[in-house]
C-alpha cells in the first residue's frame, strides 16, 4: 500500500486534486487540517 501526502497552502485546489487521483487510482481520501492534526499539542501557533 502507497500513501500520497498532498499538502500546500489555502486554496490551492489541494482537495480537487485529491479527488481526481482518488477517483483514478481507485483510492479514499483521508483529509485531516492543521488544526486537527495539533488539536492535542501543547505547544504551538494557530491553536483554538
Amino acid at each position: 500500500m502507497s500513501l500520497i501526502v498532498i499538502c500546500g497552502a489555502t486554496a490551492t485546489g489541494k482537495s480537487d486534486l485529491a479527488i481526481n487521483l482518488a477517483k483514478q487510482i481507485n483510492a479514499e481520501v483521508v483529509n485531516a487540517d492543521s488544526m486537527q492534526l495539533y488539536k492535542g499539542m501543547d505547544i504551538g501557533t494557530a491553536k483554538a
